[in-house]
Parts: structure tokens; C-alpha cells; sequence
């Protein structure tokens, strides 16, 4: 079936962006007036910090004109998003991006400037200017890494310097995306391709074990060949984390990229001793898994093909609108209120088309609706999109509807919490209503393999990664051979004995970008334990635990992240969280091994 064009696809299932601006001669003239009233904030520096009322008005004023950008980015994007070949839009996204680097330039001296005022003297404006109170946990923020924060020429130095410390993650990308050939392998149809990223995560999943081990070893055989230069460039980002954190005087660069977020190091450090305590719940799946793929000899290219098949589990978007209905109850009736409103007011840009963006988001602004891009199909991987993004677009609009721009948005380590909290919600409902043996082993290896991908594989990411940060902190060399045997032992000791040991995954350290994105990676796992236990509360909790996630999705950005999920009912400094996600997973895959024993002899 061939790819509709955009002026094809009817007007029922694509998002209306006349609600943001009603025509584009109105994002014109919006954009005309930002472009002169930006440079002017400059000018509020002079006498920004004289008074708790020049204060008060001056973040006012910033905060104003932030809010008006916001709404012409996300115009310009989500139009251009839909019909990425469009000059047009592609134009305004250029314009709004320039724009947005002026307002970046223009308003540089807030942070400098408050951090340059006394307790004492911030205090003072406080009882000065009532109003200020507003902007407490702001002021906060910034406070607070008053101790991190040089003087204004050596960060100014710093800052000039960043083309150069960055020089490092753009080789990778430069190479990895432009310069590496993964070479030619076999399809399941038999055919040679010019394999890729995005043709190896199909193949690796191919019923064909050929198929399998030949991507494997074409992927790996290549980056094989660069490992050394990928060894440097990944030497390289891991000394600019260091000397980052140095010179702003923090212990270690996890130290300072959480400290950034507001998230207390302990978070990690229990991560990963949990998980350490608990991989024998892996090595029990992947010996399973073993068992039911009939090898005598499991190898890591076999860590991906789909143990149960394909369920007849298919939806048309409206059919797949009810049941998310259905499964999202036990949110309760205003959360469906919120759920109501997307499915019914174009909000959902529904279908493929051409040159629209891949993939899915949730998007928009505090002044916009929660827009929702997704790529349909009758499946139940776009169900599961379906409530992942929903799960964004709602917590997007409680915050808003509860919170004051400022605190409008919400932090990256809470943003995959409530999407990834709605897909548990949503494997709970089919648990607790399919009652076919080998559709339920199809969910259960669904959810297995979920966390499988997530809680274990983003751990081990996270711990490799804080021992190359340390290992260069100390001095040591991180050559091509130290990483691939580090990362080989680490893989065999998540992954157990059922695992063939050795081969060419030691070297899976070179194509992992996430490494360079500075203690990120260990977010995915925090995120998915804590929406496995929330769901769990959800579903079978207390009214009490039902309002506590309704005030977590309300809460934004107006207190620290770790603060924002007790209020939901998850303390992430302490396990216990984590073992509930452990007893829903050891729970689950008795269940899977079960059936799988009864159904698929």
C-alpha cells in the first residue's frame, strides 16, 4: 500500500494547529514582534539585581517573553514535523531556532546576576517584595550551585572552550552516522542489503538464526575495525565530564550531572545495587529463553528474536481509543476527562504520510494542547504507543493546569515515568481480561523483554559507565582493549552462564551513544522500576495512592525530582520501589514459564 501524501490524509486524523495560531500570517507577525522585543531584554541587566521589585520584574519579563517563543517553536516544529519536506516550514524552524539563540544570548546574565546577590541580601528582597515568593524554588535552583559556579571570566572561558571540548562527541557522531559501512547481509528472503542501524534492530529479531548471526557479526566486525578511533573518541567525552566537574568542584562528573538535576547521587549508587542483587531474575529469563528457542548454545544475537509469535491482538485507531479507555480507568474519571479531550479534538496527528517524522512524541507547550505524533498502525505495539504518549500529553496538562508557567514543565527524570507508568496500566488490564494462554504469553513476554531492555541493559549502561568516568579519573588509560575487556566481563555477569561467554559483544561499548550524553542512561532504568510500582498502586492500590499520582502529575517542575516522586508514593533513594518492580517481574515470568511449559511443546 502506498504512503499517502499529506493533502491525502483526511482531516479527521491529523492534528489542527489553528488552535496555536489561526493562520501563518499570525505566527509571522508573532514572530516579527519577538524578534524586536528580545534583543531589548539585555538591557534589563543593569539594574536587575538593585531591588527585590527590579527582581521580581525582571525575571517576570523574561519568563513573558520565554513563554511567547515557546509557542511560535512549537508551531514552527509541529508543522514542519507532519511534511518535513515542506521549504516553508522548514524556514520558520530555522528562524524560530535563530530567535531562540538571541533570547539564550539576551538573557545570559540572570543566572550570573543572582548568583552575584548575598543569602543575606536575596533575603532581604524577599521581605522587600512579597511577589518574589513565586519564584522561590527558581531562585533556589540557581542558588544552590552557587558553590559549582566560577567567576564570570573563567566561566565565560569555559564556555568559549566548548566547541573544542565537544570535539570528541562529534567525531562519534560524525562517524559512527556518516563514515561507518556496516557492510552487506543476508535478509530473511534471502537477499544481500547494505545493513544499517535501523535494518540491523529488524533482522536481530529475524526467526531466521542465520539472518541473526550474520547482522551480528557485519555490525560488530565493523565497529571491530574503528574500535580504536572509537575508543579515543569515547576517551575523549569521558575527560571533557571530568575536567568539567573538576574545575566546578564537585568529586566526579556523576556527582555533578545529577547534582545539575537536583538528584542526590545515592539514586544511583541504589540502582545499581539492587539490580546486582536481583540479576538472577535475568539469568533465570535468558535460560529460559534458551530452553524455548531449543540451542544448545545461546548466543547475544539470540537475545532478541520474539519467543511467542504474533498475538491476534489488532486495533484500528478508534477501536484502540476505547480500549485505552478502558484500561486507563483506574486513574479515575478526571484523568479520563483529560484522555477525552485528546482522542476528540484533533489534537492526535494519527497516520503515516509523506515525508511526516518517524516515530512517536508528545509535544506542545503551556499555551498550546498536548499535540500527539504517532505513525498508526492496526497493532498492539501502536496501542502501547497510544498510552505511552497519552501517559506524556496528560501529565503535560495537569502541570499546566496546576502549576504557573515557571514551574510549567516537568524534569527529565520524571518524564518517561507517567507514559511508561500507563503501558504497565495497560499490561495490567490485559492480564486481568485475556484469558487465551498464548496471547497472555504474548503480553508477558512483551512486558519481560521490556524490562529486560530497560531496568537491566540501561543498568549495566549506567555502571559501565561510571567505572570508565572513574578509571580516567584515576589516570588510566581507557584503550580499546580495557574497554572491550571490561565491558565483555560486565556482559557475561549480567547475562549468567546460559550465555555463550566471549565474542564480538565486548565491543558493544563503541556503538552505544548514550555514553556520551554525560550520566543520562541510568534515568531509563529509575524511570521504568518506578512506573512498575506506580501502575502497581494504581491498579491495586488505595484511593490515597491513586490521588498521590494524580498530585505527582500536577506537581511540574516546582520541586526537585526526587521530592516530585514521593509525592507520588516512590522514594528513590531507597529500594523499595525497585523491589516491587523486581516481585512484578519475578512474578510475571513464573507465570510465562508456566504457560510456556503447558502451551508450547
Amino acid at each position: 500500500m502506498s504512503i499517502p501524501k499529506r493533502s491525502e490524509v483526511p482531516a479527521n486524523l491529523k492534528w489542527d494547529l489553528t488552535r496555536i495560531f489561526k493562520a501563518d500570517t499570525d505566527w509571522e507577525d508573532e514572530y516579527t514582534r519577538l524578534k524586536k522585543e528580545i534583543p531589548v531584554l539585555s538591557t534589563l541587566k543593569e539594574n536587575f539585581v538593585t531591588s527585590g521589585t527590579s527582581l521580581y520584574n525582571g525575571i517576570t519579563k523574561i519568563l513573558a517573553l520565554s513563554r511567547r517563543l515557546e509557542k511560535v517553536y512549537s508551531y514552527a516544529t509541529l508543522a514542519s514535523d507532519v511534511d518535513t519536506g515542506n521549504a516553508h516550514y522548514l524556514g520558520y524552524v530555522a528562524q524560530v531556532q535563530g530567535l531562540a539563540s538571541q533570547f539564550e544570548a539576551a538573557t545570559s546574565f540572570m543566572n550570573p546576576a543572582i548568583l552575584s546577590v548575598s543569602t543575606a541580601k536575596l533575603a532581604a528582597f524577599k521581605q522587600e517584595e512579597p511577589r518574589l515568593v513565586n519564584y522561590n524554588h527558581l531562585l533556589d535552583r540557581i542558588t544552590r550551585m552557587r558553590p559549582y559556579t566560577l567567576s564570570a571570566k573563567e566561566e565565560k572561558l569555559i564556555a568559549d572552550a566548548g566547541d573544542a571540548l565537544s570535539a570528541s562527541d562529534n567525531t562519534y557522531n560524525v562517524l559512527t552516522n556518516s563514515d561507518m559501512e556496516y557492510g552487506y547481509t543476508q535478509n530473511d528472503d534471502g537477499e544481500m542489503v547494505q545493513l544499517s542501524d535501523g535494518l540491523y534492530s529488524l533482522l536481530i529479531q529475524s526467526q531466521k538464526r542465520a539472518v541473526r548471526k550474520d547482522a551480528f557479526d557485519s555490525m560488530y566486525a565493523t565497529y571491530g575495525q574503528f574500535e580504536n578511533s572509537l575508543a579515543a573518541t569515547l576517551s575523549g567525552a569521558v575527560k571533557e565530564h571530568n575536567y568539567n566537574a573538576r574545575v566546578h568542584h564537585y568529586q566526579s562528573a556523576r556527582e555533578c550531572a545529577m547534582n545539575e538535576n537536583g538528584v542526590p547521587t545515592v539514586v544511583y549508587d541504589t540502582l545499581i545495587s539492587e539490580v546486582d542483587q536481583h540479576l538472577n531474575l535475568l539469568h533465570d529469563y535468558v535460560a529460559l529463553r534458551k530452553q524455548i528457542l531449543g540451542l544448545n548454545d545461546l548466543q547475544m544475537w539470540d537475545m532478541y528474536v520474539p519467543l511467542t509469535g504474533k498475538p491476534a491482538l489488532t486495533y484500528t485507531f478508534d477501536q484502540a481509543k476505547k480500549e485505552a479507555k478502558k484500561a486507563l480507568r483506574p486513574l479515575g474519571e478526571d484523568y479520563l476527562k483529560q484522555v477525552d479531550y485528546i482522542f476528540n479534538n484533533r489534537v492526535i496527528d494519527v497516520v503515516e504520510s509523506q515525508n511526516k517524522a518517524t516515530g512517536a512524541y508528545s509535544g506542545g507547550c503551556y499555551d498550546t494542547d498536548a499535540y500527539e505524533l504517532l505513525n498508526w498502525e492496526d497493532n498492539v505495539d501502536s496501542l502501547y504507543t497510544l498510552v505511552h504518549e497519552t501517559g506524556h500529553s496528560v501529565h503535560s496538562m495537569y502541570t499546566r493546569q496546576s502549576q504557573p508557567y515557571v514551574y510549567g514543565d516537568y524534569p527529565i527524570f520524571v518524564a518517561e515515568i507517567a507514559s511508561t507508568t500507563n503501558e504497565n496500566i495497560l499490561t495490567e488490564y490485559f492480564l486481568a481480561h485475556i484469558t487465551d494462554p498464548k496471547t497472555r504469553a504474548f503480553v508477558l513476554n512483551y512486558y519481560l523483554d521490556s524490562f529486560k531492555g530497560t531496568l537491566f541493559r540501561q543498568t549495566q549502561f549506567a555502571e559501565f559507565e561510571q567505572r570508565i568516568h572513574e578509571l580516567d579519573a584515576e589516570g588510566e588509560p581507557l584503550t580499546a582493549d580495557r574497554l572491550d575487556d571490561m565491558y565483555g566481563k560486565l556482559n557475561e555477569r549480567y547475562y549468567g552462564d546460559a550465555v555463550e561467554p566471549g565474542g564480538a559483544i565486548a565491543k558493544e561499548w563503541a556503538r552505544i551513544p548514550h555514553f556520551y550524553y554525560n550520566f543520562y542512561v541510568y534515568q531509563y532504568a529509575t524511570g521504568f522500576a518506578a512506573a512498575t510500582a506506580l501502575a502497581n498502586n494504581v491498579v491495586h492500590g488505595t484511593a490515597e495512592q491513586r490521588k498521590a499520582y494524580i498530585s505527582f502529575l500536577q506537581a511540574g517542575s516546582s520541586d526537585y525530582p526526587v521530592e516530585i516522586m514521593k509525592k507520588a508514593g516512590v522514594d528513590m533513594t531507597k529500594p523499595d520501589y525497585l523491589e516491587d518492580a523486581f516481585a512484578t517481574f519475578a512474578k510475571r515470568l513464573a507465570e510465562f514459564k508456566e504457560i510456556v511449559q503447558n502451551n508450547f511443546k
